[in-house]
């Protein structure tokens, strides 16, 4: 029975996800037939609300590539994708996770000697709003109380969510303006880097110097600020020593738990 159940779910998602390859003898002899529709039309429901319902859940995932895409043109990408790169799991959280890639797989000038600007924008996008999601998503410091300007720097701990990433397009201030219910036109390319922490349920994304990201990118693997200098090399500094207010927008932001809030 359970060999049965199992066949009769991969044969249902390879349905849905491939409308044109079902076999219309084939789903006639493993549905069961409705009073009022046939096998193949009440598959064809199906078919129709899963496409729906993944393409909304990538515009969920994706409301700033949507926005530089267009919905329609969103939708046909998404609607490939998921054909390519079907869901390995039975809950949405992973349907976007490969999406960059089979961007950067299906760009049209990937045989090009001269890569297009656009697609290298649309490809860093993607990039960005998973980072946001997953930084969303995943694990926080809500139940850790957050660092003060009291906290001496020995006792600060990074916040478990942060992420710390360099993209080649100033993705972050796109986003942020397609948020914002503006309408920003794509920008031209400006390698930058972004703190992305999520604080209170909520994601911050902070802009960041090379230097300061090198900084924290360090001590998410020292752990401490005194390791993370030491590992930086003689005369390594805290990003916040010539500029105490830098400290406290961080602090801000949610980038830091104290030490006694992890034990």
């Amino acid at each position: 029975m359970a060999d049965t159940l199992t066949d009769l779910q991969h044969w249902m998602h390879r349905a849905l996800l491939r409308p044109e390859e079902a076999n219309p003898q084939e789903v006639d002899a493993r549905l069961t037939p409705h009073p009022r529709l046939s096998p193949s039309g009440a598959l064809a429901i199906y078919q129709q609300s899963y496409r729906l319902r993944i393409a909304s859940c990538m515009r969920e995932q994706f409301p700033a590539l949507c926005h530089a895409l267009g919905q329609d043109l969103f939708d046909d990408f998404a609607a490939e994708y998921v054909r390519d790169c079907p869901p390995e799991s039975y809950t949405l959280y992973d349907l976007g996770r490969r999406f960059a890639g089979f961007l950067d797989a299906q760009r049209p000038d990937r045989d090009s000697q001269t890569r297009e600007v656009w697609v290298d924008f649309v490809i860093d996008l993607a990039r960005f709003e998973r980072d946001v999601f997953v930084t969303f998503d995943g694990p926080g410091a809500e139940d850790l109380p957050p660092a003060s300007p009291a906290t001496c720097d020995a006792d600060l701990r990074l916040n478990p969510s942060l992420r710390v990433r360099a993209y080649q397009f100033p993705v972050a201030q796109y986003y942020l303006a397609v948020r914002a219910k503006a309408a920003p036109t794509p920008p031209p390319p400006a390698p930058n880097h972004t703190a992305i922490v999520r604080q209170d349920f909520g994601t911050r994304i902070v802009p960041l110097r090379a230097g300061h990201a090198r900084f924290l990118s360090v001590m998410t693997e020292c752990t401490t600020v005194a390791l993370a200098l030491a590992e930086l090399g003689p005369g390594a500094l805290t990003p916040w020593h010539d500029d105490p207010g830098l400290k406290t927008d961080w602090l801000r932001a949610g980038m830091f738990v104290a030490a006694d809030a992890q034990t």
